[in-house]
């Protein structure tokens, strides 16, 4: 299969950098993906809610 060691070390070398480029991928994949879903109207207008409702009850508001 394999002529030469140094073959063999190439082919090595080739396959590990396809698995560090897949694992690359699907490392920024997930993060896009996360990031789309964390972006919902609902979700924004519950953290305004909140956020409006610890303002006004901090001391320093009043």
């Amino acid at each position: 299969m394999f002529t030469t060691d140094a073959h063999f070390l190439l082919i090595l070398h080739h396959t590990h950098a396809d698995e560090l480029r897949a694992e690359a991928d699907s490392a920024r994949l997930a993060r896009a993906a996360t990031r789309r879903s964390r972006r919902s109207p609902a979700r924004a207008a519950l953290r305004r809610e909140r956020r409006d409702t610890a303002t006004s009850r901090s001391p320093a508001a009043r």
